[in-house]
């Protein structure tokens, strides 16, 4: 099983813009190594190399030894090298089994075995501990079920060497457990495991080594056990890294409510829930994956069907049909699918930015000199890092992509924003960024409501906390209230 691999010499441009700078060090097999860096610093480009996605603009890849120049990530797999993405690579319409061996299928004589696929699929749901049918389709799994089915798809794989990028980032505590666990099996077998995270509680857990790249260069390596979580992300950025929380200003004992949820009930997912997020108040929702936070707030919006409740923006009912109603109310909600939900990864930045607004820059005609004057104060303003102001945002890195899309749903000036998992992929740096965005668009007196899986997250940024589980309102906590023993713990009804 055993597979070692040196990069050497690698640079990467794309257009003029150079994102490797000649980098180099080797894996040895059967470790586990933790890939460090900022969003933007060149990690997934150089994984894609490996795995045969892209091709290096200089430099070799070797394996064993032999250099090697995968034509596409197929040839790549044959040799037992398996990137499973951040951003999922499934076909939504097609079932579990069959996006697990599409491209690969198995036959008998000229026909699909489909017995043997869906015999094979469900052998390796299980290993993952995805409890779902092999003829399941894709579009109806939630986004941890579908990261599992990206992992077991990966071990069908046969790998030798797997690369994992952000795999736990939409994963509860349980499934984490359950892939941590699965890790050492195939470490134990001689799986050499490249894991890129920026949860670095996780990669000092379960990694040997670090190697941390910043700028598109490599810049050090250790091993794990000699490295504190500081030093990590001090290596990262480039620079001390402290204060990741700002400090939370009071709330006003007279602020206005600026949403008021009265007994909201949707379908199979949410069952009377009451809550209510003053003007200049940072309210967190926590829960485990499938507690309905998410489904809640798309019922909020008219995304999702409701069944009953009351909704109130600034003391006024607000039966909400569209998220464009709900803009035009003052409230936008950004979903935890950036990617899928956030942005059109497939435009250009300037659109995307705008693309909610464009009343403001139509007077008929698109006033294109507004809209650039627009992009180049977010970029300024966010932290946006990009090369071309012309690209497309689907050349940015994934913190970058947050960024614009936070951006995008703040362009309407909203009073009321919902923020669901917005740091989700992001790196060390960019989190503190959007922490501090967080607090700013608090102190300017708009309702901020975050939905976050991270309870260091929800304690440091937020006044108050509601946990949700199956549906239901089980607590809402306070300031003196916010641990994580008291969040894990309602979060699981062992309170």
């Amino acid at each position: 099983m055993s597979l070692a691999v040196r990069f050497d010499d690698i640079r990467k441009d794309f257009g003029p813009v150079r994102v490797l700078h000649g980098v180099s060090f080797e894996l040895a097999p059967g470790r586990i190594y933790g890939l460090l860096g900022e969003n933007g610093a060149g990690k997934s480009t150089l994984m894609k190399i490996l795995a045969g996605y892209e091709h290096a603009s200089s430099g070799e890849v070797l394996v064993d030894g032999a250099p090697q120049h995968f034509d596409g990530s197929r040839a790549a797999e044959a040799a037992g090298i398996v990137l499973i993405h951040q951003e999922f690579n499934l076909a939504e319409h097609l079932t579990i089994a069959q996006n697990m061996y599409l491209g690969h299928e198995k036959r008998r004589g000229l026909l699909l075995d489909d017995a043997a696929m869906r015999a094979d699929a469900k052998r390796y749901l299980a290993q993952v501990g995805l409890s779902k049918h092999p003829d399941t389709k894709v579009r109806d799994l939630i986004v941890a079920e579908k990261q599992m089915v990206e992992i077991a798809k990966a071990l069908s794989r046969r790998a030798r060497l797997l690369i994992m990028d952000e795999p736990t980032a939409s994963l509860t505590p349980s499934e984490t457990e359950r892939l941590f666990a699965l890790m050492a099996r195939l470490k134990a077998d001689g799986v050499t495991i490249i894991y890129i995270s920026h949860k670095l509680d996780e990669v000092e857990r379960i990694t040997d080594e670090v190697i941390v790249m910043r700028d598109g260069r490599f810049v050090a390596r250790s091993e794990t056990a000699a490295l504190a979580r500081q030093q990590m992300a001090n290596l990262m950025v480039g620079r001390e890294l402290s204060d990741m929380f700002p400090d939370k200003a009071p709330v006003a004992a007279d602020a206005p409510v600026a949403l008021r949820v009265e007994d909201l009930s949707v379908p199979d997912w949410v069952d009377t829930l009451s809550f209510e997020v003053r003007a200049g108040e940072v309210f967190g929702f926590a829960g485990l994956v499938g507690a309905g936070r998410t489904e809640a707030f798309e019922a909020i919006i008219g995304l999702r069907k409701r069944s009953a409740g009351r909704i109130e923006i600034a003391g006024r009912r607000a039966d909400l049909k569209s998220p464009r109603d709900a803009m035009r109310r003052g409230l936008t909600y950004l979903s935890e699918d950036r990617k899928g939900k956030g942005l059109h990864v497939s435009m250009s930045l300037q659109d995307n930015l705008t693309l909610m607004t464009l009343e403001r820059y139509a007077h008929p005609l698109l006033d294109l000199k507004a809209g650039r004057a627009a992009l180049t104060e977010a970029v300024r303003e966010f932290g946006i890092r990009t090369g071309d102001l012309n690209s497309r945002a689907r050349m940015l890195s994934g913190g970058n992509q947050q960024k614009l899309a936070l951006a995008k749903f703040l362009q309407p000036n909203p009073d009321v924003i919902v923020l669901d998992e917005p740091t989700r992929g992001v790196d060390i740096g960019a989190k503190r960024d959007i922490y501090f965005l967080i607090h700013r668009l608090a102190s300017e007196g708009r309702a901020v409501i975050v939905i976050s899986s991270e309870l260091i997250e929800l304690i440091g940024l937020c006044h108050r906390v509601a946990v949700m589980r199956t549906g239901k309102l089980q607590a809402t906590l306070g300031l003196d209230h916010l641990t994580e023993e008291e969040l894990i713990a309602h979060a699981t009804g062992t309170h």
